[in-house]
């Protein structure tokens, strides 16, 4: 069973200063309001109520945090860019945003999701630039992926791809469907990476040496 089916919901807060401990391993999901962010996250844990989804894009105000095991977390950040959300509450969250990029040092990878209709907008390629700088590597999930057929996916796929290598940086960009599942083992296996689950395997398998006979 795929560990993130046991993401359990941890907590909630308006910035920093009010999360929990900053120990462990953290990977944060951050996008434009109307990217499918909370659905990619429900669609990865095998839970439809995980994360909150809304007909009203705009509705995460705050960071929220899922807890994988005792130092694995998932969260998920306030979305950004939406027009009709008002200026005051755009620019509140927008701070919670950055400053829990710029000073959160348990994170250790940052999943950007955007339409894949409509990638890296000018907000998008900020987040990845600030990424790219931290040291941070990025994977950028083409959301909404079902929408196009094969050859306009691929196509897509092809340019944003080629667009990545721009950012100068560990930028692997993937195409992704809540509806379908395209993706999610792609991003399982970079959030395998991330979180040390592969390391983690290879302690538990006995080595020729270490078998009994």
């Amino acid at each position: 069973m795929s560990r993130y089916r046991q993401a359990t919901f941890l907590t909630s807060a308006p910035d920093i200063r009010h999360l929990a401990t900053s120990d462990g391993i953290e990977v944060a999901f951050a996008g434009r309001s109307n990217a499918g962010k909370s659905s990619a996250l429900n669609r990865l844990t095998g839970q439809k109520n995980l994360a909150r989804t809304s007909k009203t894009p705009g509705r995460t105000q705050l960071i929220n945090v899922f807890s994988l095991d005792e130092s694995r977390r998932l969260v998920d950040l306030p979305g950004y860019g939406y027009a009709k959300v008002p200026i005051a509450m755009k620019k509140k969250w927008q701070a919670s945003l950055g400053e829990y990029l710029q000073k959160r040092e348990c994170l250790k990878g940052l999943v950007v999701l955007m339409d894949i209709r409509h990638p890296f907008k000018d907000l998008d390629q900020d987040l990845i630039y600030w990424a790219v700088d931290a040291g941070l590597p990025v994977l950028v999930a083409l959301t909404k992926a079902d929408k196009l057929k094969s050859g306009k996916r691929k196509a897509q796929l092809m340019m944003a791809s080629e667009a990545a290598l721009a950012f100068q940086g560990d930028v692997t960009v993937i195409a992704f469907s809540s509806l379908n599942g395209l993706g999610v083992d792609k991003m399982e296996k970079t959030l395998n990476s991330w979180f040390a689950f592969d390391q983690e395997q290879i302690k538990e398998t006995p080595s020729e040496d270490g078998a009994e006979n």
